[in-house]
């Protein structure tokens, strides 16, 4: 099977909240779309594993939030390759209280929506949640960031619990007519000399010998020395 022809599915990149007894946690999702427009009905892939699966099997609720380009991989790393249960994603992080009593990200936010889970369908390593939205609004302008762009624009990658995401894409391929790439052991992410890292500082055309050894990760903030030379 070509596994390369899944990959011209589109997608989105969303933040998806819930919360249980006064616990709340946040994660990237990208497998999101909606199902119906009567009732306004959506559904969401979420993997079993993540703290959010919890708390939505509990809480039969959860709120989604679109998020924008100018979205940084930093702040896209904090809902996307940390975990709940260790720290507080929304420390710093702009929110507001819905109707469904979670906390809506408002940070790089274009619209917003509130959902009651109305079925579960179990997928294996994930769960498929379906919920009638309870409200919505718009919150932002600007362009919804797509997977395709956080990829080829912001050289981001899938964590390994997102339903795309594909081990061998960790193996970056090396191309004789650029500067050396180096890739995070950690989350996969690859630091291209060519594109820099403007959010954090680097500068494109920036060779990653001369970042300073107080660069991190941009995605999931490993220490410079997490890196290894794409082979």
């Amino acid at each position: 099977m070509n596994r390369a022809a899944l990959h011209k599915i589109t997608y989105g990149l969303y933040i998806v909240t819930s919360g249980h007894e006064g616990k709340f946690n946040g994660q990237i999702a990208n497998s999101l779309f909606q199902v119906t427009s009567s009732p306004a009905t959506i559904a969401v892939s979420i993997n079993k594993e993540n703290y959010t699966h919890e708390l939505i099997t509990k809480s039969r609720k959860f709120t989604v939030s679109v998020l924008s380009q100018e979205a940084p991989l930093t702040f896209i790393g904090l809902f996307g390759f940390k975990s709940g249960r260790a720290v507080d994603k929304f420390k710093d992080i702009k929110t507001k209280t819905g109707a469904t009593d979670l906390p809506i990200v408002l940070d790089y936010c274009l619209s917003f929506l509130e959902a009651e889970v109305a079925g579960q369908m179990d997928c294996g390593t994930h769960s498929i949640f379906f919920a009638r939205v309870v409200e919505a609004d718009i919150t932002g302008e600007g362009e919804p960031l797509t997977y395709a762009y956080y990829q080829s624009v912001k050289g981001g990658k899938s964590s390994k619990n997102a339903p795309t995401f594909i081990k061998e894409e960790t193996k970056a391929k090396a191309t004789a007519k650029t500067a050396a790439r180096y890739v995070c052991s950690v989350c996969g992410y690859v630091y291209d000399p060519e594109k820099g890292d403007p959010d954090g500082g680097i500068a494109p055309g920036t060779a990653f010998e001369d970042i300073p050894d107080s660069w991190t990760c941009p995605i999931c903030g490993a220490e410079k020395d997490k890196f290894e030379k794409e082979k």
